[in-house]
């Protein structure tokens, strides 16, 4: 994942809703958002998509309220080609009876197994079975663990809510369909997270890939011949405990881009 915009208590219906984009070489395999199934009854919590070649995870949620998900920090220079995979942080938190802070916590005294990331967890249900999600967030990058206040926050890969140009434009622009619709059309997100254009040279972040993927890395929506977003999420969760997940992917490399197939998920968290 390498784009999430989240808005905390920031529309009067949802309480939580949460747009993601997942940049990714093509020829990873992949499996779509579905309930797990392959671990017993636990795993048939987790809503997810899902990476065959690791077999972690990038955003998922859980019946049960828990929602995860991870964005890598980019920093070619200490990427640890042993590293675990940190896509098993979201599995991880998802299966897990820790709080947020406590997994955390256990995550920061690990750190340095893992290549650079962005870790968001939570639960969305309070101790009566209401909504009201309570967010945190956590890079080994930074080493503090951080609860998400309400509003409208994102992150890529650099540390949560640093001003890059594609950062600017997902946020603002959930910013703006939050303040227009009531309810929420998941359709205008999608189109928003769409958006190919690219910034100004003047306006891009140095990470260290050098000018070209700079320039490839900067739209909200990626496009590369080997590289580029996979798949967008929309998560909608309501005050009544209702939670719609949809997932939709696209064909790889093509600019503008070409839908392969829209999942929608229904919960009602308990």
């Amino acid at each position: 994942m390498c784009l999430i915009v989240i808005a905390l208590q920031s529309h009067p219906i949802y309480p939580l809703v949460i747009a993601a984009n997942r940049d990714e070489f093509y020829n990873r395999p992949t499996a779509p958002l579905a309930f797990w199934k392959d671990h017993g009854d636990g795993m048939a919590n987790i809503l997810a998509g899902r990476d065959r070649k690791e077999h972690g995870t990038w955003l998922g949620v859980t019946k049960g309220g828990r929602f995860a998900a991870i964005t890598n920090y980019r920093d070619p220079k200490a990427i640890d080609p042993k590293a675990i995979s940190r896509g098993l942080l979201v599995s991880d938190f998802l299966v897990s009876n820790l709080s947020p802070e406590a997994y955390l916590q256990t995550i920061a005294d690990s750190d340095k197994k893992y290549n650079g990331f962005n870790l968001v967890v939570g639960h969305l249900l309070d101790a009566e079975g209401g909504i009201s999600p309570a967010l945190w967030w956590y890079s080994n990058k930074k080493n503090e663990i951080l609860r998400i206040s309400p509003g409208i926050h994102a992150v890529s890969n650099h540390l949560l809510d640093t001003p890059w140009p594609k950062i600017r434009k997902a946020a603002g622009g959930i910013r703006n369909i939050l303040a227009e619709q009531i309810p929420l059309d998941p359709e205008r997100v999608f189109t928003l997270m769409a958006d190919t254009s690219r910034p100004p040279d003047a306006e891009l972040p140095d990470t260290g890939v050098g000018l070209e993927w700079e320039r490839v890395l900067s739209s909200v929506f990626v496009t590369s011949p080997a590289y580029g977003t996979r798949s967008t999420a929309v998560i909608l969760a309501d005050r009544s405990g209702h939670l719609t997940f949809l997932e939709r992917t696209f064909t790889s490399g093509t600019a503008p881009p070409v839908m392969e197939a829209t999942r929608k998920f229904d919960i009602q968290l308990k």
